[in-house]
């Protein structure tokens, strides 16, 4: 995978790639499901779709799990540790999309690349 590389080129939704990427981080796993459905051609833009999707769905899925109380402890996992997770991945990696990285996330990067 590039590490780092400029993906400016428009794709098939009319935003320059990195935007598009950018935005698939934008709403959690809700915009990366909708940026899957509107983007079919460009990988970039596809990876970081499928990686927000999972990424955030297993985050919010943690959430609901700790709301419900199936976890012990909820207000503190979640308070200290989940929702502070969250949002320093989604602020870090909706700054590498729209650089025009594809940064991967251990785990959830290997299994975004193999479906896209």
């Amino acid at each position: 995978m590039d590490s780092v590389a400029v993906h400016t080129e428009r794709t098939s939704t009319g935003l320059p790639a990195n935007y598009a990427a950018a935005g698939s981080y934008l709403v959690g796993f809700i915009s990366g499901l909708l940026m899957l459905r509107l983007e079919k051609q460009n990988r970039f833009v596809r990876f970081h779709a499928m990686q927000s999707t999972i990424a955030f769905g297993i985050l919010c899925a943690l959430q609901v799990l700790l709301f419900l109380g199936v976890i012990p402890l909820r207000t503190l996992i979640s308070t200290l540790v989940v929702l502070p997770l969250s949002v320093i991945l989604w602020l870090v990696l909706m700054f590498k999309a729209y650089q025009g990285e594809e940064f991967s996330l251990p785990i959830v990067g290997p299994m975004a690349a193999e479906r896209t």
